[in-house]
């Protein structure tokens, strides 16, 4: 797990990529990983920003973002995934900082934590929503956008390629969190406490009318039909 940090660090990241007129997504590294994460943010009709997984930005990627919203919330999506959340929080004093129920004593240990996703105001382009079977420990942002739905998860659905260096060959091989979309054998012994449930979830989410992106914390993102082809490969390892 990354150490989290109070100050700004900005590590290699990739630029900021307009997915829809109310999406962008980034991609970032991990210190000492070969893995990437990714970085969503969702933008409400009054302009504020949502956060998730924050990942520190360049200057000019930082002043772009801030030229296109008011940061407000900052989904802290599990406990492992919190390294710049503190640096967000001292960046932003007024963001208010929201996790999954089952995150919120580890995500507390290094930010402050304003409530959960159940107190996530209703808006009628982001809603949060709780995953079933592993405890309250994920949940799923889905967004509307003029192109259609996109459901954002975190590591409940791994997508990337395998990795040569050995942490990486240790988390994509040996772990199985890759190549493609998955549930991969670390999240499934760490979290998963109900298969079927989890697998309902990913169902439903397959079935959404005009569903255009699933998105994961590592690393793909899957558009067109492909997003629902990959909750549909993902449901076949729970």
């Amino acid at each position: 797990m990354a150490k989290a940090k109070n100050d700004w660090k900005v590590l290699w990241h990739g630029p900021l990529v307009k997915l829809a007129e109310n999406l962008w997504w980034v991609q970032g590294a991990i210190p000492n990983m070969s893995l990437k994460r990714t970085m969503v943010v969702a933008r409400l009709a009054d302009g504020r920003l949502v956060i998730h997984n924050a990942i520190a930005l360049g200057p000019q990627e930082m002043e772009e973002l801030e030229r296109w919203g008011r940061p407000a919330f900052l989904l802290v999506p599990n406990g492992m995934h919190r390294m710049d959340a503190p640096a967000y929080k001292k960046r932003y004093p007024d963001l208010r900082v929201l996790c999954p129920s089952g995150a919120r004593a580890k995500v507390a240990e290094v930010v402050d934590v304003d409530g959960t996703y159940n107190d996530f105001p209703p808006d009628d382009s982001v809603r949060l929503e709780m995953l079933k079977g592993i405890g309250d420990s994920e949940g799923a942002m889905i967004v509307s956008s003029a192109d259609g739905q996109t459901v954002v998860l975190n590591d409940a659905m791994f997508n990337m390629d395998r990795k040569r260096d050995p942490l990486g060959f240790l988390i994509t091989t040996l772990l199985g969190s890759a190549p493609g979309p998955r549930v991969s054998r670390l999240a499934k012994l760490a979290f998963v406490k109900d298969k079927s449930a989890l697998r309902s979830d990913f169902a439903r989410y397959a079935d959404l009318p005009g569903l255009v992106r699933v998105i994961v914390a590592h690393e793909k993102i899957a558009s067109g039909p492909s997003a629902r082809e990959s909750l549909q490969t993902a449901m076949q390892y729970l």
